[in-house]
């Protein structure tokens, strides 16, 4: 079977290997973009519900974790949110901007898929899918690259095969195999943005409460977020769940405020003095969801007209609903994760082109690497920034 041979073969179709595939052609290189899935891009069709949140007009490197926090500030300074909206405007693709300053496509995620897709063609590049890379290998002028379509050559590879999360979706380890065969180093990884799960005896006392959401801050150590919570079946999720989720580690508590914002004991000791024959969970159902209202209240053991009780109890009461303290069993794994945590560790990257230090021509970009945002758009920022940055070099 003939050798092709390509300038650059990026191994992964998804948001930061597109991105860089583009930007490598607008510099007049030949690029091959190879994926053993179907359908490229297929995180970015299913993320945002479907609408794609592809990015933060707030990203910064302070809404990243990595084990060298500095690592990802080059890239993000040099291609900004702003610089991804631009060419997101330019395509004329309608978006708009929630609350934290999410933006999310006005129709169909697929929208960011073709702008990749016509970006890539438009720059000469090869869009080559369902082809499973069998092996590897260094050589005097780069790497020869097996397929299961056959052998190419290419003097830069770029590995934007992401983590192992959404395994359905045929998410695996492949990076960091690639990194270890090549000597570099690979943080401990593990699930990201991913629902929390209880052991079976809390679990049967939270089941009433499956479905019911409310606002609230939930922290872990120094670290607190003021989202929306939701009770399931397994445990907790929502937005609030999966950000403190990337700080939560097994054996760790989190603290939940189911009213931010609201002095529960104040509440009750005024709804005690205006009218003391009410119940407590009828004061708190003010506040809370009634059925939320119900599970405190039984909780804390506390029944009976609100004129009865002393400071203590409704003390105890408010710290219920304002410092509720749970400890999760385990997260959902990454079945439901949304990234990876961890991953190949930056200090064998080049910060300024994502090239291994070690290996010259071998790049690692997106989700690969150990540098992992917050929910909400900071992800594909990386992807687009850490895409680009390897593109103005490979």
């Amino acid at each position: 079977m003939n050798l092709r041979r390509f300038d650059v073969v990026i191994l992964g179709a998804g948001a930061a290997g597109l991105f860089c595939a583009a930007e490598a052609g607008r510099r007049g290189r030949s690029v091959l973009v190879v994926d053993h899935a179907r359908a490229p891009g297929e995180k970015i069709r299913i993320s945002g519900g479907g609408r794609c949140n592809f990015t933060n007009i707030h990203a910064s490197p302070k809404q990243f974790l990595s084990a060298n926090p500095h690592f990802c500030i080059s890239a993000l300074k040099r291609f900004t949110a702003a610089d991804f909206v631009a060419r997101v405007e330019a395509r004329g693709i309608a978006f708009h901007e929630k609350t934290l300053g999410q933006l999310f496509c006005d129709g169909s995620a697929t929208q960011i898929v073709t702008m990749l897709t016509d970006d890539l063609a438009e720059t000469g590049g090869t869009l080559e899918l369902g082809a499973a890379v069998e092996g590897i290998e260094r050589t005097g002028t780069g790497f020869d690259v097996r397929l299961s379509s056959g052998p190419v050559a290419c003097s830069s590879l770029v590995i934007a095969t992401g983590g192992k999360s959404i395994p359905k979706m045929g998410a695996t380890g492949f990076a960091y195999r690639v990194a270890e065969q090549f000597g570099l180093a690979v943080t401990e990884t593990r699930p990201g943005l991913v629902p929390l799960t209880f052991e079976p005896h809390l679990l049967e006392r939270i089941r009433p409460l499956a479905g019911v959401s409310t606002k609230a801050r939930v922290g872990c150590g120094k670290t607190a977020f003021d989202e929306a919570l939701l009770f399931t079946h397994r445990g907790l999720s929502g937005p609030a769940i999966l950000q403190i989720s990337n700080y939560w580690r097994e054996g760790d508590a989190i603290s939940v405020d189911l009213a931010p914002g609201a002095d529960m004991f104040a509440a009750l000791r005024g709804a005690r003095r205006q009218a003391g024959r009410q119940e407590a969970q009828t004061v708190l159902a003010r506040t809370l969801p009634k059925a939320l209202a119900q599970f405190v209240t039984a909780e804390a053991g506390i029944a009976g007209p609100l004129a009865d009780k002393n400071d203590a109890v409704l003390r105890r009461l408010a710290e219920a609903v304002n410092r509720w303290q749970v400890k999760p069993s385990g997260s959902e794994g990454y079945r439901t994760a949304e990234v990876t945590l961890g991953g190949v560790d930056t200090g064998g990257l080049d910060q300024k082109t994502m090239e291994a230090k070690s290996v010259p021509g071998l790049y690692f970009i997106g989700e690969a690497v150990d540098v992992t945002g917050w929910l909400g758009g900071y992800n594909f920022q990386w992807a687009w920034s850490s895409g680009w940055a390897a593109g103005q070099a490979v």
